[in-house]
């Protein structure tokens, strides 16, 4: 069974990594860019019976900051 984990910083925290590519975008000549933020994808390989509760607790152990991440969760 595969996972995917969507990893974004939350609203109100700064990105300097997206600041940094909106920034590279410009003066690449694409002006129509007004902010990016930046995230991660994370895939899983899981065991068969693996359930979205256990990849919830993963994220809320390790593969997330919940301070200032937020989180979702893809199974299939």
């Amino acid at each position: 069974m595969k996972a995917r984990v969507h990893v974004m910083l939350k609203n109100g925290v700064l990105d300097p990594q997206g600041e940094a590519v909106r920034h590279a975008l410009g003066a690449l000549g694409f002006d129509g860019v007004n902010g990016v933020r930046q995230g991660k994808v994370i895939e899983l390989d899981l065991a068969d019976g693996a359930t979205e509760a256990d990849v919830t607790q993963m994220c809320e152990k390790l593969l997330a900051n919940t301070v200032i991440e937020s989180y979702s969760v893809e199974m299939g």
